[in-house]
């Protein structure tokens, strides 16, 4: 399967996860392509200043790959900088949000798989 930009749908997000400012979700792949119980495939578009909340991840594991911008990763012990080529997993229970603290927009790629 191949899925081309213009094929993609796109939301905006305003206070995602209780975050603040709007984020862009774009589903690269939708979880109904799948086999495999994956809840969402996309890219997330974090301008400066917002963020994605804080929020729990029971029975699932999330990965963000950083493409471009800088961040904070706040994982409820612990504020830790973040930026492009970095890989984070977040699951088993564990929480986390992330701010965007650059001038340039934060471009995730999140990956949140079911078990």
């Amino acid at each position: 399967m191949i899925r081309k930009p213009d094929q993609m749908r796109s939301e905006l997000r305003e206070k995602m996860r209780g975050g603040e400012g709007i984020v862009n979700v774009i589903h690269l792949l939708n979880k109904e392509d799948f086999a495999a119980r994956i809840r969402l495939c996309g890219r997330l578009v974090i301008p400066p200043g917002a963020s994605i909340g804080m929020h729990q991840h029971d029975g699932e594991d999330e990965i963000y790959i950083i493409e471009k911008g800088a961040g904070m990763l706040d994982d409820g012990k612990t504020n830790t900088p973040v930026a492009a080529g970095d890989a984070i997993l977040t699951g088993r229970g564990d929480s986390h949000s992330i701010r965007n603290s650059g001038t340039d927009d934060l471009v995730i790629l999140a990956v949140i798989i079911s078990y």
